[in-house]
């Protein structure tokens, strides 16, 4: 069976542009005529039509597909496999363009008003968990807790964020020390510790009554994103997100005359 240049460019979703633009090429010509003399493409030229979209849609240019149908059993199985690095290759590269784009977003959500070099010299490894801060870490207390801590997040200025990122080094610092010291998770150390941490996010956040804070500690463990923001991961340590989900249950419980919280009661 023939069909015509504009039959054949409907069908296989091509321009006939495109078709004479492959016929000069030399890449596909017609190999039948009609008796007024058009062009008519039969069942083999249409597989090679397929055999050049297909190659198209992988990205090889018309030189490099006109060589794979000249001999495909010498070029094809070779230029496929070179393709498919390539494709792999620009995969990798578009996933962290993408990476990227995400973290810039959730720095721009923060509202932080630093230039990205300030961001970088004041927040190190935790750029661009910022948002987390202010939204993820948040999202089981009212809005009117998270507007606040948006709105006194954008209100912070460099030193103030000096200064916040210090505390909590220096927080860090001594949280490290008492888990690596094999200091329990229940004892006043540990629980002190979680004091400073609501009371942290108190003072330059939103306040953090005991119930929030617990919610916090379980997105710290069940979150990685979420501890990343307290503890960077080079920092990390098996076990410690929770140890410090115990700790500020603890002192939780310690502050609520000793009632605890299971993890299910604390989501029903």
């Amino acid at each position: 069976m023939s069909y015509s240049v504009g039959q054949v460019a409907a069908f296989a979703g091509v321009t006939v542009r495109t078709l004479h633009h492959y016929d000069k090429a030399g890449l596909l010509s017609p190999s039948e005529r009609s008796h007024a003399g058009y062009r008519l493409y039969g069942d083999a030229d249409l597989a090679r039509l397929q055999q050049i979209l297909f190659y198209r849609e992988l990205g090889f240019s018309l030189d490099e597909i006109a060589a794979i149908l000249e001999d495909p059993q010498a070029n094809a199985l070779e230029q496929l496999r070179a393709r498919q690095r390539r494709l792999g290759e620009e995969i990798e590269r578009l996933r962290r363009l993408a990476e990227v784009a995400e973290r810039a977003i959730e720095v721009q959500q923060t509202g932080v008003a630093l230039t990205p070099e300030e961001r970088f010299e004041v927040f190190g490894e935790i750029t661009f968990d910022l948002s987390y801060a202010t939204q993820a870490e948040l999202k089981w207390a009212h809005s009117d807790g998270r507007r606040e801590a948006m709105a006194r997040a954008a209100a912070h200025t460099k030193e103030d964020w000096r200064r916040l990122m210090g505390e909590a080094a220096a927080w860090r610092a001594e949280l490290l020390a008492a888990f690596d010291e094999g200091e329990p998770s229940d004892g006043e150390r540990a629980m002190d510790l979680a004091e400073e941490h609501r009371l942290h996010i108190s003072r330059w956040f939103t306040s953090c009554p005991a119930d929030m804070h617990r919610r916090i500690a379980d997105d710290f463990v069940t979150e990685p994103r979420a501890f990343a923001l307290v503890v960077p991961p080079s920092q990390q340590r098996p076990g410690l997100a929770a140890y410090v989900g115990r700790a500020v249950h603890a002192n939780a419980a310690r502050h609520d005359g000793g009632r605890t919280h299971s993890l299910s009661e604390e989501h029903s």
